[in-house]
């Protein structure tokens, strides 16, 4: 038995009409109209007016066809037809909601299920944009959790340390209670989660392992990535390069300085001064951390780089991504999703600031797909995220965003936006996201589901959760490390 809410009247039009609420209905409310030549027309409610009759305002969604295409009804209603509320099974059928893969939450104001495919994901890149405090890294905690549930290989870049929460599990009482309705139950996830600090253990004590990048027989193109060369630091450095090159088979960074610092070249102080600094880090290592310890099936490898300067955190992610982009084309690494929080300071838009990382993660955005590398980007600021990155970003999850530059900057990348949507996402609700998928016939708001694992954004209290013991070796590396100095922050100064 259908449920009657209203009665066309007013305004019709082939994209929206009006009607008469007779029942309960409340905005982005789903519901259906018979049509002669079309049969049942799917609408959402997109306001309500409470005057002497309460009236609302529905956009029309449209109908499948017998070939399954979403088509719009050739002929505008006509007054006086009946509004019911749409049924699940319909709604679902006509915005082309699928059961089972990622369960991102349910469609707003419904219980329906909404599901992304786990494999459009990975071979179509995601993004996930919204204002401070309105729930990215929460959003991206949820598909983190789906994915490792579905043994997705990851590799989450967390300036901030945010994600090594997603060991304990959810103890948020209020959030626990939640749970039920979505299918779920509180979950940790510390056997699957290794978290990489290229710190060092005095400065980040939660990490299990540190992260390091090979310092042995650095090149002159390795070098020229850390820092900027002119012409003539560029000739001492090669001259220097060779030179040892000729003496001896494996050389390291404290080679390189004695022997630049033999040169006559005046250009040489320049070249000292950021070779000692990069030195001082302790980031370049006989022993790194190879790509093939951080993309295994089933895990998620957290390159934790809280107490890193900003510039060189734009270099470690240069420096791993351009391994696991060769690795993944070489098939040394499986398939795998690689999530960068803070996308805007890694990427960013040109004419905001320049980043080392900027140009590897514009050839993973364009060619990863084809090799199998999917890209999760996560940002508060949309404006300063290179267009060219979101726009290769196939599925969007848009929360709460008031930026007048950031919504315009939406508007101008994403081909899905018009100005009801630039007003929607102004005013979307705590928890709630507006979702763009190519499985899914349009743009619709998800009620996103609550975390089966600790949310590292709010305050929480982790010293009672059990941690993970380091191996021997892992204590000896944490006892040598623990004496180092405080990881050089004015490196690029």
């Amino acid at each position: 038995m259908y449920k009657l809410v209203g009665t066309i009247s007013g305004e019709v039009g082939l994209h929206e009409f009006d009607f008469n609420v007779t029942g309960e209905v409340r905005r982005n409310e789903y519901v259906k109209v018979w049509n002669e030549a079309d049969g049942w027309i799917l609408g959402r409610v997109v306001s309500i007016v409470e005057a002497e009759k309460k009236t609302a305002t529905a956009e029309i969604v449209g109908y499948k066809d017998e070939r399954g295409f979403l088509m719009q009804p050739k002929n505008t209603f006509s007054r006086d037809v009946k509004v019911f509320k749409a049924d699940q099974t319909f709604i679902m059928d006509t915005l082309g909601l699928k059961s089972g893969g990622i369960n991102l939450g349910m469609l707003e104001g419904r219980d329906i299920p909404v599901h992304l495919r786990k494999e459009e994901l990975i071979q179509k890149h995601c993004s996930i944009l919204a204002k401070t405090g309105s729930g990215k890294s929460y959003t991206a905690g949820v598909l983190i959790e789906e994915l490792l549930e579905k043994n997705v290989p990851l590799l989450i870049i967390d300036p901030h340390g945010e994600y090594i929460t997603l060991k304990y599990e959810n103890r948020s009482e209020e959030e626990r209670k939640q749970m039920a309705k979505f299918g779920i139950a509180p979950k940790g996830y510390a056997s699957k989660v290794v978290v990489y600090t290229p710190a060092n253990f005095s400065i980040n004590p939660a990490a299990d392992k540190l992260f390091r990048i090979d310092g042995i027989n650095l090149s002159v193109n390795e070098l020229y990535d850390l820092f900027p060369l002119s012409d003539a630091q560029l000739g001492v450095l090669y001259q220097s390069i060779n030179e040892i090159k000729a003496e001896k088979e494996f050389y390291t960074i404290e080679d390189i300085i004695k022997k630049v610092s033999e040169s006559k070249s005046s250009a040489k102080w320049r070249i000292v001064h950021f070779l000692e600094r990069i030195r001082e880090t302790g980031i370049l290592s006989d022993s790194p951390t190879r790509i093939e310890e951080l993309v295994k099936v089933g895990e998620a490898s957290i390159i934790d780089m809280k107490g890193a300067d900003p510039k060189l955190q734009q270099l470690i992610v240069y420096r791993i991504c351009k391994e696991v982009f060769e690795g993944r084309k070489m098939g040394k690494i499986p398939p795998f999703m690689l999530v960068i929080e803070e996308a805007h300071n890694f990427c960013p838009e040109r004419g905001f600031e320049k980043a080392v990382s900027s140009n590897i993660l514009r050839t993973i955005a364009s060619e990863g797909r084809k090799f199998g590398l999917g890209l999760l980007v996560i940002s508060q600021r949309p404006a300063r995220v290179d267009k060219n990155v979101i726009s290769q970003c196939n599925t969007q999850i848009i929360l709460r965003v008031t930026n007048p530059n950031d919504i315009k900057a939406l508007s101008r990348g994403l081909e899905f936006m018009s100005s009801e949507m630039e007003e929607e996402i102004k005013r979307i609700p705590q928890g709630v996201a507006l979702l763009s998928s190519p499985s899914i016939e349009m743009p619709i708001l998800v009620d996103v589901r609550v975390r089966r694992s600790e949310h590292g954004g709010r305050a929480v209290e982790v010293e009672g959760v059990a941690k993970k013991e380091p191996k021997k070796e892992e204590l000896a590396v944490r006892e040598k490390e623990g004496g180092k100095s405080m990881f050089a922050k004015l490196l690029f100064e």
